[in-house]
């Protein structure tokens, strides 16, 4: 491998490694901002060979395995269980399970992420309005197929955790979402697992897209 090739992966490795700890640590639940932060840490604010999201949450992965097991196990089960209650309330919008929460690497300060599918996304704002839940709103770029999709997006709080729902036509159920163009399908399972993986351990591998 050729000096400068061995250099950059070494630096990728670096900042997927430290961006993980500041994940674990600081609870930064997001990974473009774990990224920046890590690689203005070892001085390379400008570089070209950030790792990709699979990198950091592999290296995530890693250091709650060393660092954090019984702890990390814990709160993934905590969080899955809450994330299993608001899908139940969400039922009529197809909620699906996807993130941290479902792969397993979710830690102490996690947002569980889901989402919803649905042609009236306006219906998923009705339903916290009546709940007397407060929310923001964004929009979040996805890519469904060949497609670029702009998703509503919903952040709120309850007792029992932090959600982020991502809000998307009944079609794109038809072809695998991702979070970049050249992305990995995002993994996404239904109430049906999850109650399941509960019923056992509430820590089990997810599905397989």
């Amino acid at each position: 491998m050729p000096r400068d090739q061995a250099a950059n992966r070494q630096m990728r490795q670096r900042i997927a490694h430290l961006a993980a700890r500041l994940m674990a640590q600081d609870g930064i639940d997001d990974l473009a901002l774990a990224k920046r932060k890590a690689a203005r840490q070892v001085g390379a604010p400008d570089t070209r060979n950030l790792p990709d999201n699979e990198e950091v949450e592999e290296a995530l992965r890693e250091y709650q395995q060393i660092y954090q097991a019984d702890e990390q196990a814990e709160r993934v089960v905590e969080l899955r269980r809450a994330a299993l209650e608001m899908m139940d309330a969400l039922s009529a919008f197809d909620p699906h399970l996807v993130g941290p929460v479902l792969s397993g690497s979710a830690g102490r300060y996690a947002e569980i992420d889901l989402h919803l599918f649905t042609d009236s996304a306006k219906e998923v704002e009705l339903f916290l309005i009546n709940r007397g839940i407060p929310f923001r709103t964004r929009e979040n770029r996805y890519w469904s197929g060949d497609e670029p999709r702009q998703a509503p997006s919903y952040e709120f709080e309850t007792d029992a955790a932090r959600f982020n729902v991502a809000v998307f036509e009944v079609r794109d159920l038809r072809q695998p979402l991702r979070s970049t163009h050249a992305g990995r399908p995002i993994e996404r399972a239904r109430r049906a697992w999850l109650a399941n993986q509960l019923g056992a351990t509430g820590t089990a591998s997810p599905p397989a897209s």
